[in-house]
């Protein structure tokens, strides 16, 4: 959605707009100047130089302005995206490939992808504040289930090529009977899942045998065999016998299929499928230059629990009323570690919520007549190929349909289309034609007057729309099963309904727009509107990822600029941005690392070594890179042992490849030793990768490219901005050092600066999630080389100030130089489980009461609150939680002191909903006292948390992951 440019003021006004307000780093920044300096005193310093002076190492410190442009305002920003954005060309794309163009309701895309009630939430582990969410995820699962045909969908996944990777690996670990380490993948697949497979295949051990599956199934030894369905080049053939000879060898089979194209063909799961995979882009969501998107994985009900990624599941509330929960929801990473069969522990939340209302918006109906008008479009452009001499080859089709003529001939008929306003796909001589939901009988007419150019016709093509009765689907395969039939997709298709119905979900959450979601390593800080603007113009997110280079010159001018500015930020020599999320940027980096050591000759190095502290992932990436993980000790201060560290590196010199490090670290401190860290690494051969989570206490005051590291990922959706989108999407860029670049990412469709296309991909599309890439460019644009490191210097003062101020009520666990801490703080809630029996959990739902969002409970130590205020938090704010947290420890107290009953209490009853307020109040307490608790919330601002606490082991042994009857559903 475009500005309205005649209220854009002009190059000459500029400086009039600057002058008349704030600069976007004031906006930024939650405290005011002299807010920050009564912060700095209650801590003893003058300056927030000082304070960083203080507070990290002086060997890593850095006083050197960040190579980045002045700061533009907010309208300047807006004007040079313009200026970009009118360098990409919107065509008409009828390119495919897994990638299409729809069209994403108003009423959605201003009340969903463009509200931050839905796209500043985060991830839905405290249920009791996310049932809006929950509700909108679980429908997912179940139009995708529907659709399907299997029992159970997961919440999403990355995108279709990696969805087909974890398919690959669970049917793996799941498939008891096969003892090869054979996968076969048939040849019609998309490309970019066979790089990622191959890529991720290699180095599990596992054989890609990529071929003709019809022939080779019932031939060769396989654990698993992959399908694409209907084909790339859009034949729809009918999987059953391939799938049966598969069973009676003892193969699972997965099917990669096209969501839509289920409304009209018989869904895998009737085919015998063991998992179906693909992408719900076309289901509201645009290309956005090849995502975010959200992947889906349906499966069978016998392997629930293995299912990747994150499950909504059906459970209850203290009351016994129906309520939503991420079931299985501890990962697997924190689990297993280095035995974990996935590295995912995200989502693409945000888009797999808007597909999910998509189809409540339209219902069974609807998309059924948005599929067989793509059809019959498709019959007509079939017919008249066929009337110019260009019959397809394939028989029976949905959407896509190929033609080959010679190189020369294809390049004519291609160039004459995109004259024309229309992107086909070729390769050599093949052309593939993709319909979709925004084409017309006028697209259709200009592809056959571009093929009608090679020969000199007396007549015109065929043009005739088809036959309301025809179908060139055969009849054994086309749909017969009802889908859709719970009435969450019978009863939103007016826009009033389906505005109340969006508006009553995210009334259920508790978002930014609420209040301070204080997640230490998660860093929810400000997603500013100005950022948020250009992500649905057109010129960014009508854009197909594999369309000609000519016609993304803004995104890659673009991109260009962002990776520059990340070098500033970090100190590295290079970028890629492919990766799309945090996990996947792990799994590069490392791959970057193992990639290094084969080119120099030394294949062996493959010992990574990782501090106990780590994120859950960090071995998970390890493991699934091939590599074999050693674990170093911390101290009691939660520091790296360098002792031990030393040792492990000298006991593993000849195999050592890598060190992966969180700086700060996971505990919230600056290590003094880092730099010694990462020559003990060097000195034995090995590779350090510095994991970018905490690097929003970092940028202009240090940068690990300068410190000693090789590689880092970084969070785009915590330091750079992006949305969490309730759990996703992200994006997770990985920076290198010079030595490093030859072995980034490449792909195998698109050249990329830098890295050689022949190295594997990570993600399917070439720059990932590059359709949210200018949410990042604008922060950094906007704010600047001071704004940059002002941010890093108040959120680092923001966690101090909070630490010091708790400090009188809870012990705080892990201090670094000068007692400080570095972005994030970590209480200790141990002792209130001896003293009184309160937990960490009890805490995190009493604050619900007080109206915040819970730190990050239990990680990275069991029974502890990871405390995070970011830069962009006012004061105000801030303050508030204190006081809620130190009104908590009162209350803690008055059960120590025996006034309060341990069983009926506050905290153990915590939340209190609604409905608790207005029926009968068996409790020994008040009811101001639980829900206006100390007077913290006013009652003009009053959140209610829709359900009570959420039985978690109930949800987990009673496993429902899909929508309950309607009857079931509390009333509000």
């Amino acid at each position: 959605m475009s500005p309205n440019k005649d209220n854009e003021p002009g190059p000459e006004h500029v400086n009039e707009v600057r002058a008349s307000g704030r600069s976007f780093c004031d906006r930024h920044i939650g405290p005011r100047d002299s807010e920050i300096q009564g912060m700095l005193e209650s801590l003893g310093l003058n300056s927030l130089d000082e304070l960083i002076a203080s507070t990290l190492p002086p060997s890593i410190q850095s006083d050197e302005p960040l190579a980045l442009s002045a700061a533009l305002s907010e309208v300047e920003a807006l004007q040079r995206l313009k200026s970009m954005a009118a360098d990409n060309q919107v065509l008409h794309n009828m390119i495919g490939m897994g990638y299409h163009e729809t069209i994403l309701p108003s009423v959605i895309q201003r009340n969903v992808l463009e509200n931050p009630g839905w796209y500043t939430a985060y991830t839905p582990y405290q249920a009791e504040i996310s049932q809006g969410r929950l509700e909108a995820l679980l429908n997912f699962q179940q139009m995708v289930s529907d659709l399907t045909g299997m029992a159970l969908a997961n919440a999403s996944l990355l995108d279709e090529a990696t969805a087909a990777a974890e398919a690959m690996t669970m049917m793996q670990r799941v498939n008891r009977k096969a003892k090869s380490r054979r996968f076969l993948v048939d040849q019609s697949v998309f490309p970019q899942t066979l790089d990622v497979l191959s890529n991720r295949a290699r180095h599990m051990d596992i054989e890609i045998v990529l071929g003709d599956a019809s022939e080779q199934v019932a031939s060769g030894d396989f654990f698993g065999v992959l399908l694409q369905y209907p084909a790339a080049d859009g034949q729809v053939y009918d999987p059953r016998e391939m799938i049966a000879a598969a069973h009676e060898r003892g193969a699972l089979v997965t099917v990669a299929t096209d969501l839509l194209s289920t409304v009209l063909l018989t869904p895998p799961g009737e085919l015998g499928a063991d998992v179906v995979v693909g992408s719900a882009q076309r289901l509201g969501v645009p290309m956005g230059f090849g995502g975010p998107h959200a992947a889906f994985f349906a499966t069978r009900d016998d392997y629930k629990r293995a299912l990747p990624g994150r499950v909504i599941g059906v459970s209850k509330d203290r009351h016994g009323r129906t309520a939503l929960r991420m079931a299985l929801q501890t990962r697997e990473q924190h689990i297993r570690r280095d035995k974990a069969t996935s590295n995912i522990c995200t989502a693409q939340a945000l888009l797999a919520v808007i597909s999910g209302f998509y189809a409540s918006y339209h219902g069974a109906e609807g998309l059924r007549e948005i599929a067989l008008r793509i059809h019959r479009l498709c019959g007509t452009l079939a017919h008249g190929l066929k009337s110019l001499g260009h019959p397809p080859h394939n028989e029976h089709w949905f959407d896509t349909l190929s033609i080959t003529v010679n190189a020369e001939q294809a390049a004519k008929i291609c160039a004459a289309a995109e004259a024309g306003g229309v992107n086909l796909w070729r390769q050599g001589g093949l052309i593939r034609i993709s319909v979709n939901e925004r084409s017309t009988s006028e697209h259709i007419k200009i592809v056959l007057r571009a093929f009608s150019q090679l020969e000199k016709l007396s007549h015109t093509a065929d043009t005739a729309p088809m036959p309301g009765s025809w179908r060139a689907i055969p009849d054994e395969l086309q749909r017969q099963s009802p889908f859709l039939q719970h009435p969450v997709f019978s009863s939103y298709h007016s826009e009033t309904s389906m505005l109340r119905y969006l508006k009553r979900l995210e009334n259920k959450d508790l978002s930014l727009t609420h209040a301070m979601i204080s997640l230490g390593s998660c860093t929810m800080k400000l997603n500013a509107t100005t950022e948020m603007i250009p992500i649905t113009w057109p010129e960014f997110c009508d854009i197909h990822p594999f369309a000609p280079a000519h016609q993304t010159k803004g995104y890659r001018a673009l991109i260009k600029e962002l990776e520059k500015m990340l070098i500033a930020c970090t100190g590295y020599d290079a970028v890629s941005l492919q990766p799309n999320a945090g996990s996947q940027g792990e799994y590069a980096g490392l791959l970057a690392i193992k990639s290094f050591h084969e080119s120099n000759l030394e294949p062996e190095r493959n010992v990574c070594l990782i501090p106990s502290s780590a994120h859950g992932t960090n071995p998970a990436s390890a493991a699934m890179c091939g590599m074999k993980i050693v674990l170093v000790r911390c101290d009691e201060r939660g520091n790296v042992d360098l002792e031990d560290l030393t040792r492990q590196a000298e006991a593993h010199s000849s195999q050592l490849a890598a060190l992966m490090i969180t700086y700060p670290s996971t505990h919230g401190v600056f290590e003094e030793d880092i730099r010694e860290i990462c020559e003990v690494i060097h000195d034995h051969g090995g590779q350090v990768y510095v994991d970018g989570a905490n690097l929003n206490a970092l940028v202009g005051c240090a940068a690990p490219g300068r410190f000693g590291a090789d590689v880092s990922h970084l969070n785009l959706h915590k330091t750079f901005c992006i949305p969490h989108g309730g759990g996703g999407p992200g994006v997770g860029p990985i920076c290198v050092g010079a030595h490093l670049e030859p072995h980034m990412p490449g792909h195998s469709l698109i050249t990329l600066d830098g890295p050689a296309s022949a190295n594997a991909a990570v993600a399917a599309a070439p720059w990932g999630s590059a359709g949210i890439l200018p949410i990042s460019w604008a922060y950094i644009t906007m704010m600047g080389a001071n704004g940059m490191r002002k941010a890093t210097q108040v959120a680092i003062l923001s966690a101090n100030y909070i630490a010091k101020r708790l400090s009188t009520a809870y012990e705080v666990l892990y201090t670094g130089r000068n007692d400080r801490v570095a972005h994030e703080c970590i209480i200790d809630l141990r002792p209130f489980k001896d003293s009184c029996g309160i937990t960490e959990e009890d805490v995190a739902k009493r604050l619900i009461d007080y109206g915040f969002h819970s730190p990050t409970m239990s990680f990275p130590v069991p029974g502890t609150l990871m405390i995070e205020p970011t830069e962009s938090e006012p004061l105000e704010e801030i303050d508030r939680f204190c006081d809620a947290m130190l009104a908590i420890r009162q209350e803690i107290r008055e059960l120590e002191d025996g006034h309060w009953d341990p069983k009926d209490n506050p905290l153990t009853n915590a939340p209190h909903t609604a409905f608790d307020m207005v029926n009968d109040w068996p409790h020994r307490y008040e009811r101001s006292q639980a829900a206006y608790p100390a007077g913290i919330n006013s009652r003009q601002s009053k959140y209610w948390p829709p359900v009570s606490r959420v039985d978690n082991v109930f949800g987990d042994r009673n496993l429902i992951c899909s929508c309950p009857p309607v009857e079931d559903w509390i009333t509000d």
